[in-house]
Formats: structure tokens, C-alpha cells, sequence
């Protein structure tokens, strides 16, 4: 064992300890898979990360530097916070991306790119695959999470890294109301996302507003900007017991892959902000937006609570 850096972030706030904590260490180099595990498991978060050199391949494409993602049950190919935290912490630490705005990460889904704009990072939506999931699979977990089949308006297999059932519900009252069966989601083997839009007001709303936040996601947007005052356009809660996480309080993958379904369906307008983690005294904050070319970009601000280092 020997000590290295170490940082506690909190990913999609901008107050300490009201969004996502994530577990960075800044050297994970000679950690075997089964310490990192270990470790993951020991800090109890959601997410712990451990930062590498790239690949040679990767860095051949651009790569600054690679991070693998632990949840206490086992490693993720790709999850959104982690991916923002890790890069803020890199960053925080001294890391010189290769481009003036854009930061690379690689992970075992890929090249996940990264943009900065004063303290906001946003990434790029990893490819995403969609699926009408089997009825008895929803059944079953509305079951589970004591949601009545009636309140269910759509629902999708997203599968963008992580896999999510996702379910449209159509009250906010009903997504905050739920405590699920998490040892029937367990034996189910399904992670869950649940998401209710607000009023097509709202969205309008959303659409028709501009601001600086506009520059958080690159490019000039073609219908606006979500700013920071705006109306939620999403609530979203996700129960992720199959990886030994209950209720995630913030969760980048899942509002990436929300954001592209509802996106492409016109469902939502091009920019939104979804809030999550109400339930758990939480306040986290997601600006999504599409740009031009059609790319979604998941953004949120991070803030550092630990600085440190860690025996490892």
C-alpha cells in the first residue's frame, strides 16, 4: 500500500453535499481489479473512480487520461457523474487536456468527450440503444416498486453503457410517493429510471428562454437555453439494487439516455434541467441540451468536499 491522491467530490450541485458523491483516486496505477473492487466497496458510494494513463490506442485518438468505475457490486463500462467528477478532479489536480475547451476521457464503453466553461462540465451522450422492453418485465416491476400500471405512460429499454428500464410516469406525486420492493428489483436483475416531464408550459418555457448557460454545451443553440433559474422540465428518481445501490440520488447515465429518447420523440423541448434526488435530501441539478448536429450534452456542476490523500 502507498498513499495517493484522493479526492470526495459532490456531482450536479453547486453546493456541497446536496447532489452525487463521488470517490476519485487520482493514481490507480499497480491497483488490480480486485483492490479497486475492494475499495468500492469499502467507501459505500455510489460510484469510486481510479484514474489511469490512457491506452495507447486511445491516446493515438486523443485520450487524456482513463478512468475505471466502480459501484460497491462490481464495474461499470461508462456512468454519467462519475465521469464528470472524475474529469473535475483530474482537472483540479493539475491535468492538461490536449485541447483549450475539450477534455477526453477514456472508458471501457469508449471516448467520452468533455467541455468546460467556467465551472460547468458537460459531456457527450454516449451512442445509445433503445428497446420496447417485454410487458412482463414492466409488470413486474411496477410491482415492485408499488406503482400502479395506470400511471405508467410510456416506457424503454435504454442502454447507453448501463442498462435502465425507463418509465414514464405521469404525475410527479407518484414518482416522489414510491418506496419500492428493492429486494424484488434486486431479484428482478432490472435497473429502473423513472421520469415524469412537467407541463407543456413549462417546456414552452424552456424552449423560449436564453442565457449565458447557453455556452455550457458548446455551439450556439438553435431554441435556447436551460438557465439556472429555470423551471425543472424533468423529475427523475433511479433504483439501481442489481449493483448494490437502493436509490442513486443522481445519475448522469440515465438523464443522458432519458434526454435522447424523449428528445428524438419530441417529447421534451431541446434544453431542459431535470432535478433528482428529492426523496433523499438531495438537490441535484442535470441541464440537458441537444446541439445542431444533433449531439446531446448531459451537464452539471461539481464541487470538491475531501482533498486528500488515501492509503492504498
Amino acid at each position: 500500500m502507498k498513499n495517493r491522491p484522493f479526492k470526495q467530490v459532490d456531482v450536479f450541485t453547486d453546493t456541497p453535499y446536496l447532489g452525487n458523491p463521488l470517490a476519485v483516486v487520482l493514481d490507480g496505477s499497480d491497483l488490480s481489479t480486485e483492490d479497486m473492487q475492494h475499495f468500492a466497496q469499502w467507501t459505500n458510494l455510489s460510484e469510486t473512480t481510479f484514474l489511469l494513463p490512457p491506452s495507447a490506442e486511445a491516446a493515438a485518438q486523443g485520450a487524456d487520461y482513463r478512468v475505471r468505475i466502480f459501484t460497491p457490486g462490481g464495474e461499470l463500462p461508462f456512468a454519467g457523474h462519475p465521469t464528470l467528477g472524475s474529469c473535475h478532479a483530474w482537472l483540479q489536480a493539475g491535468g492538461q487536456p490536449r485541447a483549450s475547451q475539450t477534455i477526453v476521457q477514456e472508458c471501457a464503453k469508449g471516448l467520452v468527450a468533455i467541455r468546460k466553461d467556467g465551472r460547468r462540465l458537460a459531456f457527450a451522450a454516449p451512442s445509445l440503444r433503445r428497446s420496447a422492453p417485454d410487458p412482463a418485465l414492466v409488470t413486474a416491476v411496477a410491482q415492485a416498486l408499488g406503482l400502479a400500471p395506470d400511471a405508467i405512460v410510456s416506457s424503454q429499454l435504454l442502454d447507453n453503457g448501463p442498462v435502465w428500464l425507463a418509465l414514464l410516469v405521469n404525475s410527479q406525486e407518484a414518482v416522489l410517493a414510491l418506496t419500492p420492493d428493492h429486494a424484488e428489483l434486486k431479484r428482478l436483475g432490472q435497473k429502473v429510471g423513472l421520469a415524469h416531464i412537467e407541463s407543456a408550459s413549462v417546456a414552452t418555457n424552456l424552449i423560449a428562454r436564453s442565457n449565458r448557460e447557453a455556452r455550457a454545451f458548446g455551439g450556439t443553440p438553435a431554441s435556447g437555453a436551460a438557465p439556472a433559474d429555470a423551471p425543472v422540465g424533468l423529475t427523475v428518481r433511479a433504483f439501481a439494487a442489481p449493483i448494490g445501490v437502493p436509490e442513486d440520488p443522481v445519475t448522469g447515465s440515465l438523464n443522458a439516455s432519458l434526454a435522447q429518447w424523449l428528445m428524438t420523440d419530441g417529447l421534451t423541448p431541446n434544453r431542459y434541467v431535470a432535478t433528482q434526488g428529492t426523496c433523499l435530501g438531495r438537490h441535484g441539478q442535470v441541464y440537458l441540451a441537444r446541439d445542431e448536429a444533433g449531439q446531446v450534452w448531459v451537464g452539471g456542476d461539481v464541487v470538491t468536499c475531501i482533498d486528500g490523500q488515501v492509503l492504498l
